[in-house]
Formats: C-alpha cells, sequence, structure tokens
C-alpha cells in the first residue's frame, strides 16, 4: 500500500491529470507479453463503464469503437493504435515479480520513471493517451476507434492475429514512437534466431578453480530504437573477456547467463569458469587489462561498465569440455551484433543490425536467442545466417522464428502529410518524416486492412526495455493536446 501511495504521488498534479490516472492505473497492472488478461480485463471495464462499443478478436486484441462528438459524424474514422504488453526488465539488485507486483513510479524534474523496474511506457503511454482523448468531454472528434494489440514485444503476435472485419478506420495513428515531433512512415522487417548446444561435460579436477566472473553495469537499451547508439553487449563483452583469457590458459565453462528479451540489448552477464589453479594471478591481470580496455571503447557510450572476478561459491563437478568451452566462446565471438549498415536512402538511419540478446545454460544445453533487423529483407536474412554459421561452429542447432516483414516508406502517404501541417501549424515548428530501424505494427496492420493509411508519432522516451526506462511528462502533454487539435480536422 506505501508503494502504491508513492506511485500516486509521482503522477498527483500532472497535466493532462486524467491521462496520468490511466497510466497509474496500467502500471499497477501486471501486463508481461503474454500475460494481458488483466490489462484486456481493465479496458473491457473501462469500454462498458463509458458505453462504448467493444470486441476482443481470437488474438486477444482488444478493439473499442468511439462515436463521433456532435457535428462531427460525417469525418471518416481514424484509429488510434498501441499494444498492451510491455518488456519486463529489472535491475539485478532488485526484488520484483513482474506476473503479480505494481510497479513503483518516481517523479524526476520532467520524466516519469520506475524504481529499479521498465516503466512499459512503451507502450502504455499509448493507451493512456487513447483512453485519455476518447472521455474528454471537451474535445471534438469523428468516430474514433481503439486497436490495442497484445504480445508486440515478443513477435508482433496480436498485429499478426488481428481480425480486420473488425476495423473501420483506414487511417490510423501508431503511438508507439518515442521522439517528440518526428512521424515515422516506415519501419525495419526482423527474424529472431534461437538456439541450442547440447552440454558435453567432463569432470572438474582438483587442479582446476572456479571463478565466477560479473560484468554489469552496462546501459542496455532497445534494440532496434537505440542499436545506433553503439552501446556495449555484455554477451559479447563476456566472450572477449573469456576468448582472451583462454589465449593463456584453459578456460573451461560451468555456466553462462546474460541478457533477458530478444528485443533487449544484454546490460548484465555472469559466468562461471574453471582455470588452473596456478592461473589466477594472470587471470586477473587479464581482466584488469579488458576492463580498462572497454571502458576506454565505450567511455562515451557506455561508460558504467563494470567487472567483478571472484571465487566461486559453487560447488560444481562437472564442466563443459575445453573443446566445447573453447567453440562457444568463438561462437559468441564471431556472432554479429551492432549496426551493420546504414541506410543509403534515409540519412542517419540503420538498415541493417544484429542484437546478441541472451544466453542460458541449462541441464542440457546452453540456448542463445539473436534478432536481427533491417529494411532490406535479403539484409536481414543474410546477417541472420551468419549467426546461425557462427553458432554452428558450437555445434548449435537453430531456428529462424517469428519473421516479421518491413514497413516500407511511403512519402506521398496523405495521412503523413497531413499530420506534418498541421503540427507546423499548432506547434510552430517542421515535424520530421522518416523511417525507424525499430519493428511496428503498422506494417503488419496495413497489410491485413485493406486502404489502412499509418503515421507513427509518440512523446519523448529514454531507455525503453531497460530500468532506466522514463517518459517525458511534458512531452506526452504536448502530444495529448496534438491530438485533440488533429482529430476535428482529419479527413
Amino acid at each position: 500500500m506505501a508503494q502504491h501511495g508513492a506511485s500516486e504521488r509521482a503522477v498527483e498534479g500532472l497535466q493532462p491529470q486524467r491521462l496520468w490516472n490511466y497510466f497509474l492505473d496500467l502500471t499497477q497492472i501486471p501486463r508481461e507479453s503474454g500475460n494481458e488478461g488483466q490489462v484486456r480485463a481493465y479496458l473491457v471495464e473501462f469500454a462498458k463503464k463509458h458505453g462504448f462499443a467493444f470486441q476482443v478478436d481470437d488474438a486477444g486484441n482488444v478493439i473499442i469503437k468511439v462515436p463521433a462528438t456532435k457535428g462531427m459524424e460525417h469525418v471518416p474514422s481514424l484509429a488510434l493504435q498501441g499494444h498492451m504488453d510491455m518488456v519486463c526488465v529489472k535491475e539485478d539488485d532488485v526484488e520484483f515479480n513482474f506476473a503479480t507486483d505494481p510497479l513503483v513510479l518516481e517523479r524526476d524534474g520532467d520524466w516519469l520513471k520506475a524504481r529499479g523496474t521498465t516503466l512499459g511506457a512503451d507502450n502504455g503511454i499509448a493507451i493512456a493517451l487513447a483512453l485519455d482523448l476518447f472521455t474528454d468531454p471537451e474535445a471534438s472528434h469523428g468516430p474514433l476507434e481503439a486497436i490495442f494489440t497484445t504480445s508486440e514485444e515478443t513477435g508482433l503476435e496480436g498485429a499478426f492475429g488481428l481480425d480486420a472485419s473488425m476495423i473501420d478506420s483506414r487511417k490510423m495513428l501508431n503511438l508507439d514512437s518515442e521522439e517528440e515531433g518526428i512521424f515515422f512512415i516506415g519501419c525495419a522487417g526482423g527474424v529472431e534466431i534461437n538456439a541450442s548446444v547440447p552440454l558435453e561435460l567432463s569432470p572438474v579436477t582438483k587442479r582446476e578453480l572456479l571463478l565466477d566472473v560479473t560484468l554489469d553495469g552496462l546501459l542496455g537499451g532497445h534494440s532496434g530504437g537505440e542499436i545506433h547508439k553503439q552501446r556495449a553487449n555484455a554477451i559479447s563483452c563476456m566472450a572477449r573477456l573469456l576468448r582472451t583469457i583462454s589465449d593463456e590458459c584453459t578456460v573451461r565453462l560451468v555456466h553462462m547467463a546474460g541478457g533477458t528479451k530478444r528485443n533487449v540489448i544484454p546490460s548484465s552477464c555472469r559466468a562461471t569458469v574453471s582455470i588452473p589453479s596456478e592461473r589466477l594471478e594472470l587471470v586477473e591481470s587479464i581482466a584488469t587489462q579488458v576492463l580498462k580496455d572497454l571502458k576506454k571503447e565505450y567511455a562515451q557510450a557506455d561508460p558504467g561498465i563494470n567487472l567483478i572476478i571472484a571465487k566461486s561459491r559453487k560447488q560444481a563437478t562437472e564442466a563443459s569440455t575445453a573443446q566445447q568451452s573453447e567453440a562457444m566462446i568463438n561462437a559468441l565471438c564471431l556472432a554479429p551484433h551492432g549496426v551493420e549498415r546504414m541506410s543509403q536512402t534515409i540519412d542517419g538511419m540503420v538498415e541493417t543490425s544484429s542484437n546478441l540478446a541472451v544466453i542460458k545454460t541449462t541441464d542440457k544445453a546452453y540456448t542463445l536467442v539473436t534478432s536481427h533487423r533491417s529494411s532490406i529483407l535479403s539484409s536481414r536474412d543474410m546477417i541472420a545466417k551468419r549467426a546461425v554459421l557462427a553458432f554452428e561452429t558450437a555445434g548449435a542447432t537453430c531456428k529462424l522464428e517469428n519473421p516479421y516483414p518491413a514497413w516500407t516508406p511511403d512519402p506521398s502517404s496523405p495521412l503523413a502529410g497531413f499530420c506534418a501541417t498541421a503540427w507546423k501549424k499548432h506547434m510552430g515548428k517542421k515535424a520530421q518524416i522518416t523511417a525507424i530501424h525499430a519493428g511496428l505494427e503498422c506494417g503488419i496492420i496495413n497489410s491485413l486492412v485493406e486502404g489502412m493509411d499509418s503515421v507513427s508519432l509518440g512523446p519523448n522516451l529514454m531507455d525503453v526495455h531497460s530500468p532506466k526506462e522514463r517518459v517525458s511528462i511534458s512531452s506526452t502533454a504536448r502530444i495529448a493536446e496534438f491530438l485533440r487539435h488533429l482529430c476535428p480536422i482529419i479527413s
């Protein structure tokens, strides 16, 4: 109860208050991808309370229809779209259960964030913006409908499963962007690799010393929206360290774990390894130098890198064979991560990238997850193939899963031109119309709903998909105001 009170105080007095009250509600509801039942019930109850028609399709998406205000019945229907789920990531030292615990909100100047966890403004802020507009008695608008989708963060599943027959609108504002004043009319396509390497174990001898290696303090972030910031990847950095050590002595993997989600740049990685007992001093010296190198290389992009090596408290009796350990370390070093190529058509946009996202150790195997994005699908598939080839050097079985198409930019989009003109008139400055490297649902929904014209916009968000995620309070207010300006004049 005390924590809920802290969250209430964090949004108290923020304008528009109704919007932030809706957002507060959402932060108190568990809504990790695949666990959207409670937030879906909340949205259905919202529709019932206000007398709005609603439907829930077979994919669990919620469509809410809001009638036009008086005198606006002639205006074409406009859809506001966002997703119900959120990426659930916490700081390592924070105890938190995303299946049951409400987020704890904190205000930091113009920013709203959550204590030690992701905030879920991606994409709860879209839902709050829509509900706020729908229930504003002063707003003037034509027919509106909300399209709230499921499991966007784990493969755009709700968008793929959307029942297009339920959608009336042929104009859609996706509210899942993170930079105010930028209107997106295209996005990258993507694909995920899931790989498994069966363990090959042998006994740990008395001549070996077990070490716990922790590499953390990295910023992490969204693997699409922030990959261009050249932040460090904790798994890649760990592989680099272990490869450097293995140049001087035998390293055997006991356990390795890093990363959380396919679309999150890993901010920490932990490994337990065995080394020859007499080589401890050498290994510590190598670790000191590698950390120094990493801090120099990432002094601007990721200055908080931290590395700790300590004698392990584990009583492991087996480790991967020296041959398998070397192969795994090499495969992780070879696996692509980061920006592969910049766009040749849109200045400053990433064309192709990879995220070495997750490694886990089970009783039977090392499991790996990577994600790959590109606005050119042949490039997406080629960079994914490179990751497969890297993992296969360690004996991995690889599956390509959850592919989604690129949203090809249409510079002639009538809706984009209309939004840009309205932004210039209302805000007094020019909007930027471009494409984004992150995946958006617009391309999928456009392909399902014939004649749909989409634009993506939103308020300023920072460090999404990480515990540092935050949303600008003033920017959110400006986007809410802009929607009220846009709805009465859109045609």
